[in-house]
């Protein structure tokens, strides 16, 4: 099973939204509009791809401020449960890191408390738990941990 990234399509959003509703069912899912206001701000996202299935995997980045006090923050990651435990993840994380890096940014994000395996993704990765926002995702109430990872220069990020 193989797939590759690529800059996430407009005509792949539906499909996007698809997925959030199946991912984050107990809390707020992004709709279709949502990921249409993402890439109309300029912020970076990408799919991942398989054929014949399509989309698989989505993950979006912002990155604010010039090269010399920029900072990132990861908006969204999601795959598709079939394609979960793929690398597709890990792929779309490492995409979005590498653009961050090009900043040299630091970058934040929140995570479910109770979602270790992403928790461990994101430490595996660099990053630090900073911080607890308590009842952060709704309708559920469950509270996400605010996790950074300090800018990488560029020998740090080879």
């Amino acid at each position: 099973m193989t797939f590759r990234l690529e800059p996430l399509r407009r005509n792949d959003l539906a499909r996007c939204a698809e997925l959030e509703s199946i991912l984050f069912d107990g809390d707020d899912p992004w709709q279709e509009s949502a990921f249409q206001a993402e890439l109309a701000a300029g912020h970076h996202y990408f799919g991942a791809y398989a054929d014949p299935v399509g989309l698989v995997g989505y993950a979006g980045i912002s990155v604010q401020g010039s090269r010399r006090d920029a900072e990132a923050s990861v908006h969204t990651i999601g795959v598709d449960p079939a394609w979960q435990g793929k690398g597709v993840g890990r792929a779309l994380l490492r995409a979005l890191l590498a653009r961050a890096d090009e900043w040299h940014a630091p970058v934040y994000l929140e995570v479910r408390t109770d979602n270790p395996t992403a928790i461990g993704l994101y430490e595996a990765h660099g990053f630090i738990r900073i911080g607890v926002r308590r009842r952060y995702y709704w309708p559920s109430g469950a509270d996400a941990y605010t996790m950074a990872r300090p800018a990488r220069v560029a020998e740090e990020a080879t």
